[in-house]
């Protein structure tokens, strides 16, 4: 059986683990094949931030998403509404799990992260290592 790479709580209906597999299997429409179409520097497939939120039902009293990467002991919270629709997370590079060389398990991603106009999203625009994402009401 496959280690769980991502672990997503707070506030939604359902707090959830991800296993790679779990992933991958994640419907079409969530998922990104290639996400150097975003940023040439990038590379391998991600599933959009807001098709996970939507299969964990991201409650309405979700203001802030957490970033948490046990792997070097990082935490940040940023406001979710300008990065929902725009961000992702790296997960594969040819088929296979990120490496942590590349920053996996996970890799939280939102391109033209300028766009947002906040500096909060700016510092968290390309977060390596996360393996957990928690969804608060307050920062």
């Amino acid at each position: 059986m496959s280690s769980v790479l991502l672990k997503v709580s707070g506030e939604v209906d359902q707090p959830s683990e991800w296993t790679f597999e779990q992933l991958r299997d994640i419907g079409g429409e969530h998922q990104i094949t290639d996400v150097s179409q975003y940023d040439v520097k990038r590379a391998g497939g991600a599933v959009k931030l807001a098709g996970l939120l939507g299969l964990v039902g991201a409650k309405p009293s979700a203001s802030y998403l957490g970033l948490h990467s046990s792997a070097d002991n990082f935490h940040a919270s940023i406001p979710l509404e300008p990065v929902r629709d725009r961000a992702f997370l790296i997960y594969q590079v040819n088929d296979q799990p990120l490496d942590a060389s590349a920053g996996g398990p996970l890799r939280f991603f939102v391109p033209d992260h300028a766009a947002c106009h906040t500096d909060e999203i700016d510092e968290c625009a390309n977060v390596k290592f996360v393996d957990h994402i928690e969804l608060t009401a307050e920062k």
